[in-house]
């Protein structure tokens, strides 16, 4: 049973470790395109966050106050 724990902590070990790689200079201008970003569409982003603090009773971090009742 050891060793079978140990087989499969190497193993994650092993494919979280191989996702890192060095940008190059010339590829980074297709990381900075705006398509690349998480919150593009603002509107999007101000609802989900409105759903998670509302139905969740937390804050997303994004300077929202209020409690978890909704009527913000």
């Amino acid at each position: 049973m050891k060793t079978i724990i140990l087989t499969a902590a190497a193993a994650a070990l092993l494919l979280g470790g191989s996702g890192c790689t060095h940008v190059k200079p010339w590829e980074r201008g297709a990381l900075a395109d705006p398509i690349m970003s998480s919150d593009r569409d603002g509107l999007g982003l101000m609802l989900a966050e409105h759903m998670w603090f509302s139905r969740e009773a937390a804050n997303g971090g994004r300077g929202v106050g209020g409690g978890g009742c909704g009527c913000n």
